[in-house]
């Protein structure tokens, strides 16, 4: 049997753990244990350069430069930065600050006017 160890991880990677494990068949530790062997087998390989790839997602150089496998990496961490981002978008908050409304789509599709309210 494996052993394991405690550890904290950030609230949106548990959250997106538990989601996407639970499409894989896995728990939420389960999963990000395959993630980080699929981290660890990347930063090992000699088909993929972590320094080429942290430069592509620092600015420093192009995607098109990559080949497939490191284009691979950094879709997966463009896709990731993503949906941080998105977890941390507050417009209703934002918009009640301010005393806008706003419109958005319910989950049927409707457009539904949002009144200013402070949360």
């Amino acid at each position: 049997m494996a052993k394991s160890s405690p550890t904290r991880v950030d609230t949106a990677l548990y959250e997106s753990a538990k989601d996407i494990g639970e499409m894989m068949d896995r728990s939420a530790a389960q999963q990000i244990t395959h993630w980080a062997r699929i981290g660890r087998e990347i930063e090992a390989s000699d088909e993929v350069s972590v320094q080429v790839v942290w430069n592509v997602l620092n600015g420093a150089a192009t995607y098109d430069q990559l080949n497939a496998k490191e284009q691979a990496v950094v879709r997966a961490e463009w896709a990731s930065r993503m949906e941080m981002l998105r977890g941390e978008l507050d417009f209703a908050s934002r918009f009640a600050k301010t005393g806008r409304s706003y419109v958005e789509l319910d989950e049927e599709g409707n457009v539904v006017e949002r009144q200013a309210t402070e949360s």
